[in-house]
């Protein structure tokens, strides 16, 4: 089954979905925000917060490839279900132990961890039916509308959060999570969401070997590859950006929390902004140039932030609210290509590779990032940062396997060889 570009058999099924699964992000937010604060309120401690935030990670970068390969074995609809289900009974048990008083930090732990095994399963499954539901001529589009409502959410999130956490108790502020989710199931239990059919080759295969052959489609699809290279390449550059931002305001420019909360604004403002273009814009012709301009531009702007001297805080709101418009325009359509290139049937175990890939990046650029910035200087980070994107956008624009990979078919034929016939590979 392929998507329709006649708007009204994909919009309002579509945005019905979607409408209930971002009110549920904004209820996750809220939940979030509200127990990283009683962590840092109990604890006081770095270290356990670290932890809370690489017990969030890890799951999902071991679990990606294996939750892909059976959101394309299993409907995708009721994947997203118990996903949605499953980090929803993780917040009513969040509930219950604020509720009776038995909440302990292991608790926070456990419960971050299940949150992570529902998202490994709910966003490949979710990528992959947008890739179904909506037109290719349309991505782009949509992916912006997902842009401009990520950036909504770092700007809204934290205040309602404290708001609520003002307002009721944290057993209500829980309850919140478990509502918003509800949202989220109920569109999802009377419209269908369409799922490709299964080759007759993979018929009787095992799990095992469909996460095999979602590593090999990428290995052999060598534009595919080298797409995602750039894009890992891109993350270990951009992650200790945002990171190292509370340091680079205190050290750097001499402000405090005013000055730190002013800049992740107006870098939220810019996410909104760079997503509401690329929503109505949908960008160039072809997506690759849109996604290349972006990330060299975005590098222009975190190397103005090692270059401007301290007492002119004010360009580095300029350049931090640039970065955030370009974010979308490098997200939006690298999600946009890999939704109209990769083959429908492949899709959940390719969208988990790279999930697992894109987030083990994270981990090695802040292992890499801190020694290098304490060692060398927080301002040496952003420049070589920054000097990487800009690279990274020129030449990317003179590698053939990135500039053709729109031009490719559906269905790479090395790909699908490949995946096929494991012998070959």
């Amino acid at each position: 089954m392929r998507p329709t570009e006649d708007t009204k058999r994909w919009v309002i099924p579509f945005f019905t979905i979607w409408t209930g699964q971002s009110i549920s992000l904004i209820g996750s937010r809220i939940a979030q925000f509200a127990l990283v604060w009683w962590l840092t309120e109990t604890t006081g401690s770095a270290t356990v917060l670290a932890t809370a935030s690489m017990v969030a990670l890890i799951p999902e970068i071991v679990l990606a490839p294996f939750s892909g390969a059976l959101t394309d074995r299993w409907k995708r609809r009721r994947v997203m279900i118990f996903a949605d289900t499953l980090m929803a009974l993780a917040a009513l048990w969040l509930a219950y132990l604020f509720w009776s008083g038995s909440m302990q930090i292991w608790h926070v732990y456990v419960v971050m961890t299940v949150r992570a095994v529902g998202n490994s399963f709910h966003w490949p499954a979710m990528e992959a039916s947008t890739g179904m539901m909506v037109p290719k001529s349309q991505l782009s589009r949509v992916q912006g509308i997902n842009q401009t409502m990520r950036g909504v959410l770092n700007i809204v999130a934290p205040p309602l959060g404290a708001l609520f956490l003002d307002l009721l108790p944290l057993h209500q502020v829980m309850m919140i999570d478990v509502g918003t989710a509800a949202l989220a199931v109920t569109p999802l239990l009377f419209i269908a969401v369409p799922q490709p059919e299964r080759a007759a080759h993979e018929a009787n295969t095992s799990v095992w070997a469909d996460m095999v052959s979602g590593l090999r489609y990428l290995v052999s699809w060598r534009g595919m590859m080298v797409f995602i290279g750039a894009i890992m390449l891109l993350k270990i550059a951009l992650s200790p950006a945002f990171s190292l931002l509370p340091l680079l305001v205190r050290q750097h420019f001499q402000g405090g929390a005013a000055e730190l909360s002013l800049l992740q604004a107006i870098n939220g403002i810019g996410v909104v902004a760079g997503g509401l273009v690329l929503s109505l814009w949908g960008g160039f012709r072809r997506r690759v140039h849109t996604m290349l301009a972006g990330i060299a531009l975005l590098g222009v702007s975190i190397l103005a932030l090692g270059f401007i001297p301290p007492h002119l805080y004010w360009l580095a709101l300029v350049s931090i609210f640039v970065l955030g418009f370009m974010v979308p325009m490098v997200d939006g359509p690298f999600m946009a290509i890999s939704q109209a290139c990769v083959a429908p049937e492949m899709q959940g175990r390719v969208f988990g590779v790279m999930g697992s890939l894109l987030s083990i990046t994270s981990p090695i650029s802040l292992a890499m990032a801190g020694p290098i910035s304490d060692r060398l200087g927080l301002q040496i980070w952003y420049l070589a940062a920054g000097g990487i994107c800009v690279l990274i956008g020129l030449i990317g624009s003179r590698v053939p396997a990135i500039m053709q990979i729109e031009g490719e078919s559906e269905i790479s034929p090395a790909a699908t060889a490949a995946a096929v016939n494991p012998e070959r590979v």
